[in-house]
């Protein structure tokens, strides 16, 4: 049956290595896990088994980018698949559901964070679902390379909408991130179905260069084959500026990719790159999920990748159609303090923690926050912000109640008494009291939720579904600002102390990991044994060989990557030249952490507001480790 549908549907003749297994365990009632290399089919897996099973499909993606590029395969083969998210009108998203709650569509994608949306969680709760689809699963996995706190609570969700199957897709697991995402899923080994990460046509060549040397050397690789689709992943939004511009005055063409970008800009690059126009992108890690180009001839790092998770992922975008492409790497250690700092930035003081806690309730029913507002009064960056509050719930202290909008409002399409003269009784006096005490400009009238229910006691719910019916009658034009979360208090009182401890622990933990990931990327590209070898072997393959012939150590030997970074001796620079403007901003001297990130450029909440970024010793020593940094400032000052 699986063999009929794959030719009937999506025009294929055979499966590819892995496939079938795991549809059939799908097709059988089992749940499973399945670790593909980048390109290998991973997709087809949930879009073959969905078309054999009674109920929807529902996928989690991280990206939209991903779900687009998916949802335009699925549609151009005729397979019913829908996503829900932002970009709808609110039209749009009433005739999916329908046509969900119909039976028309069998695939439903969207992303983690929808879950929050309590319209959408009410919708889902009269949905019988089949089959739920975690795509890029290692983002559930804390020690993960992507690690994404809101996939803590896909199990969670499982249970509260009856999910009877689960289905992990990912391509960048190591064995210890594997088990992870199995256990969160009560998985067993059997479930996992694992193919080769090898992959004999890719040539991966590391080439020590010194920063002043990486233009050119770039440049002698593009002209080898000037032609070939290439992609040159650099580590810094203004790198790819710069190195695209350096490119094509020297006659390759060449487009820069971020994202600083706008959307459409974005797609037209992409369209540019798929159609062959531009045959060139130096683009950051935005780059590349979900595009499916499969002669991708060269991948080139002119920066260090984030780790080797990153690295196995990026060169897999080469080499899709079996045909010989290389992947280099101009390896040299300038920027290894850098990558190493963004990790710190991520990791909030213990104060912070503190700080936090001390702004929960304790001992009320509810705490309602906007997350933007928290991270700047808790100086917590947002994902790191995130993680704690998942971690909380975790815990048992809160739990997530809802998402709604703090501010609505509207613009008159029809005059408040016209609408107030459409309805009779009861319901006329409710909506002539919203439309009474709302706050009228010229233009726009600003709900005012409090005064409805002092007047006319009503709850919430009930005026935002008047607002939301009269804009889908086109009655006013209506406008939701300021999204907040509402969280349950789950405990009376907690020891905030012992608690901020507990978690800054956590965090330090996941610091030292992510650091560690950064030397075993250092360690395996200046490495002498095989890199073939030692790549699938990270991923949990051992190879039948000692060496593949087609790599750098193979063929040359191994490397020692160049450190031009003279830096000069921090015992010689003067710590109150560059500091003392900074602690002035301040009623009560910074911590030395605070003083430290300023001084390595990393950037946190709180600097938004004394414009750090413009004052003397911003960033003047991000080329040294952060380590150093916060010894010496705890010496000096």
């Amino acid at each position: 049956m699986p063999r009929e549908i794959l030719k009937k549907e999506f025009g294929f003749s055979q499966f590819r290595e892995g496939q079938e297994q795991v549809i059939t365990n799908i097709v059988k009632g089992r749940s499973a896990a399945a670790i593909f290399p980048t390109g290998s089919g991973k997709s087809l897996c949930y879009q073959l088994s969905a078309q054999m099973l009674p109920n929807l499909t529902l996928v989690i993606s991280p990206l939209l980018a991903l779900i687009q590029d998916q949802l335009d395969y699925m549609q151009s083969i005729g397979i019913s698949a829908v996503r829900i998210d932002s970009t709808l009108s609110k039209d749009e998203e009433r005739d999916i559901m329908n046509g969900i709650r119909t039976g028309k569509h069998k695939i439903l994608m969207i992303s983690v964070e929808r879950f929050k949306n309590e319209r959408f969680r009410k919708f889902l709760s009269d949905i019988d679902i089949s089959l739920l689809v975690v795509d890029e699963a290692h983002c559930i996995s804390e020690w993960g390379h992507n690690f994404r706190p809101d996939y803590l609570k896909l199990p969670i969700y499982k249970e509260e909408f009856n999910i009877p199957q689960t289905l992990l897709l990912t391509a960048t697991a190591t064995p210890k991130v594997v088990d992870d995402m199995c256990s969160k899923f009560s998985l067993t080994k059997e479930d996992v179905v694992m193919t080769g990460f090898y992959r004999k046509n890719l040539n991966i060549e590391v080439i020590p260069v010194t920063f002043e040397e990486k233009n050119e050397r770039l440049l002698d690789i593009l002209n080898d084959s000037p032609t070939d689709p290439t992609i040159v992943y650099v580590t810094l939004q203004k790198t790819a500026e710069h190195v695209a511009y350096f490119l094509n005055s020297k006659g390759i063409k060449s487009k820069a990719y971020h994202a600083g970008l706008g959307n459409e800009k974005r797609e037209d690059i992409q369209n540019s790159f798929m159609t062959g126009e531009c045959n060139c992108i130096v683009a950051t890690i935005a780059f590349g999920m979900g595009i499916d180009k499969k002669d991708i001839r060269k991948v080139v790092h002119y920066d260090l990748p984030k780790s080797i998770e990153n690295y196995s992922q990026e060169i897999g975008r080469a080499g899709r159609d079996g045909q010989k492409s290389d992947c280099i790497v101009l390896a040299n250690a300038d920027n290894v303090n850098t990558l190493e700092n963004f990790v710190y930035g991520d990791t909030p003081e213990l104060s912070a923690i503190e700080t936090l806690l001390g702004r929960i309730p304790f001992g009320s029913s509810s705490w309602d926050i906007k997350m933007s507002d928290l991270s700047s009064r808790t100086n917590i960056r947002l994902l790191p912000l995130k993680t704690l509050l998942v971690y909380l719930e975790m815990q048992g202290v809160i739990k997530p109640a809802y998402s709604y909008f703090a501010s609505y409002r509207y613009s008159n399409i029809k005059s408040d008494e016209e609408i107030v003269d459409m309805f009779q009784g009861e319901r006329k006096e409710f909506i002539s009291t919203i439309f009474e005490v709302s706050k009228k400009a010229r233009k726009w009238s600003t709900l005012d939720f409090k005064a409805v229910y002092e007047k006319y006691h009503s709850s919430r719910d009930r005026i935002v579904a008047a607002l939301e019916f009269f804009d889908e009658k086109g009655l006013i034009q209506l406008e939701a600002k300021e999204m907040k979360e509402s969280f349950s208090i789950l405990k009376e009182d907690v020891d905030i102390s012992e608690l901020a401890k507990d978690l800054y622990k956590y965090c330090k933990e996941k610091e030292n990991s992510e650091i560690e990931r950064i030397q075993k990327m250092i360690a395996f590209f200046q490495s002498d044994k095989c890199l073939s070898k030692q790549l699938a072997s990270y991923f949990g393959e051992e190879l039948p060989f000692d060496e593949c012939g087609h790599c750098s150590v193979c063929n040359k030997g191994a490397i020692t990557m160049p450190n031009n970074n003279r830096l000069t001796p921090l015992s010689d620079i003067n710590c109150h030249e560059l500091c003392d403007e900074f602690i002035s901003k301040f009623e009560e001297k910074p911590s030395n952490d605070l003083i430290t990130r300023f001084l390595c450029g990393i950037t946190v909440p709180s600097f938004t507001k004394i414009k750090a970024k413009k004052l003397e010793g911003y960033g003047k020593l991000e080329a040294y480790r952060y380590a150093e940094v916060v010894a010496w400032v705890e010496k000096e000052l």
